[in-house]
């Protein structure tokens, strides 16, 4: 059943189904916005409002901001509390089935203290055309330390692959569990993501350059020569032929394997 929106100056229930944790330290939110870097010229798309707390900081240093809520009763109150700033909309629903292009344009920025339970979802949808300037994303601090793994780190998985094959990755900060109401059981990080200049892979093809990067991590204590035989359904000399052509050694692990020779790979294969 729906809730009723709040009353003037009462907060709406946190709730859990949408992984809500508020964040109210002042001088991190600041450092978050800092991080975006906006300019009274720039449209900054906000995933996940809540109370507005990173919203309070935006409106004042953005020319433009879209703020995207999925609980109703919070999108109310922001209404509500953005009435009468003309620069602020606030859109009720959810992030991943929105139209950013009829909502910012095709030049914007992105950011946003992510749902854990959803992350992966949103930052796909983030490296996805029309793809944000630049985006600021509040994650568990696991989740960012696997974004920006290296390979051969323990880190180092699909998700490192998929986001470097389009974006460069930054760890800006670290945010402890006790700057949020409610905490977390876990620290959270704030990530900065850059688009390539030049993708390695063509923007065309990252679904398919996805799945593929995510079944050979699948299979990540194989020998890449297994892993794109059963990927594939290549015979063994076959193989090996590609994965030397594409500067891999046919018996390394996928852990090792970095990103612009998984891309190299899928444009052989």
């Amino acid at each position: 059943m729906p809730r009723a929106p709040g009353g003037r100056g009462r907060k709406p229930p946190v709730l859990k189904k949408f992984g809500q944790h508020f964040l109210s330290d002042p001088r991190i939110l600041s450092a978050i916005v800092d991080a975006l870097a906006p300019t009274p010229r720039d449209t900054v798309v906000e995933v996940g409002p809540g109370r507005g707390s990173l919203t309070d900081i935006l409106v004042e240093r953005s020319g433009r901001v879209v703020a995207v809520e999925i609980d109703r009763a919070l999108a109310e109150q922001l209404r509500q509390k953005y009435r009468d700033r003309p620069n602020v909309e606030i859109i009720e629903g959810d992030f991943l089935e929105t139209d950013l292009t009829a909502m910012a344009g095709k030049d914007f920025l992105l950011i946003g203290n992510v749902p854990y339970y959803i992350t992966t979802p949103i930052v796909f949808r983030a490296l996805e055309p029309p793809m944000p300037r630049r985006s600021v994303f509040l994650v568990q601090r696991e989740v960012a330390e696997r974004m920006a793994a290296a390979q051969g780190t323990e880190s180092y998985g699909a998700l490192s692959v998929n986001i470097a094959s389009v974006a460069n990755v930054q760890q800006v900060l670290t945010v402890p569990a006790t700057a949020f109401r409610p905490p977390p059981k876990v620290a959270s990080a704030v990530v900065r993501l850059t688009p390539r200049a030049e993708p390695l892979v063509p923007l065309a093809s990252l679904d398919g350059f996805r799945t593929f990067v995510q079944a050979a991590f699948g299979l990540r204590r194989k020998q890449m020569v297994r892993v794109l035989r059963t990927v594939r359904g290549l015979s063994a000399e076959r193989a090996a032929e590609l994965l030397k052509r594409a500067g891999i050694d046919p018996s390394a692990r996928p852990e090792v394997v970095a990103p612009v020779e998984f891309a190299r790979l899928f444009e052989l294969v």
